[in-house]
C-alpha cells in the first residue's frame, strides 16, 4: 500500500508534469514545444520506476478525463489521439526507463533510451495522424524538439540528484 508521502510525491510530480506542458512554444507541424520532458524525465529520476510510472499515468488520465493539463491548457482523450498523443503514450515509456537504478551513466543511457523511444511513438502515432511518410514525421514532429529534449533529459538528471541530496540532509 502507497504511504501518504508516496502518494504526495506522485501527485506533485503530476502536477509538474502539467506546469511544465503550458510552457508552450507553437510549432508549425501541430505538435508544440514544451518542457513536459523535462517533467517527466526529473518524475523518473526523482521517484524511480513505479513511482515515476504512478505520476505520468495520473497527468495523462486527469487530462484524458478533460482537465486542462496539456499544452496550452488543452485537455480531453482527443489530445492523447491527435498529432501529439504519440508522444503523450510515449512519456510512459520515457518514465519507466528514467527510473531505472544504476550508475549516473547507466541512468542517463536508459533515459536517453526513453527519450528515443518516446519520439520513435510520438513520430509513428504522427505519420498515421497525419498520413504522412515516416521521414516527413521525423522532420515535422522530431527534429525541431529533439535536442531541448536532450537537454532537459540531462537538467532532470542533475535537479534530481540536487534535491535528494538537499532532502537528505
Amino acid at each position: 500500500m502507497l504511504r501518504l508521502k508516496s502518494l504526495t510525491q506522485i501527485a506533485l510530480c503530476g502536477a509538474l508534469i502539467a506546469l511544465l506542458s503550458q510552457l508552450v512554444l507553437p510549432l508549425p507541424a501541430g505538435v508544440p514545444m514544451t518542457l513536459q520532458t523535462l517533467g517527466v524525465a526529473f518524475c523518473g529520476f526523482y521517484l524511480g520506476r513505479k513511482k515515476g510510472l504512478a505520476a505520468v499515468l495520473l497527468y495523462l488520465l486527469l487530462g484524458a478525463v478533460g482537465l486542462p493539463v496539456f499544452s496550452a491548457f488543452s485537455g480531453g482523450i482527443g489530445r492523447l489521439l491527435g498529432p501529439s498523443g504519440g508522444f503523450l503514450w510515449g512519456f510512459l515509456l520515457y518514465v519507466f526507463l528514467c527510473g531505472i537504478n544504476g550508475s549516473r551513466w547507466k541512468r542517463m543511457a536508459y533515459g536517453g533510451c526513453g527519450l528515443l523511444l518516446c519520439h520513435g511513438a510520438g513520430v509513428l502515432w504522427y505519420a498515421v495522424s497525419c498520413k504522412v511518410e515516416i521521414g516527413a514525421a521525423v522532420l515535422a514532429a522530431s527534429l525541431p524538439t529533439l535536442w531541448k529534449d536532450a537537454i532537459c533529459l540531462g537538467a532532470a538528471y542533475w535537479t534530481a540528484q540536487r534535491l535528494k541530496r538537499i532532502l537528505k540532509k
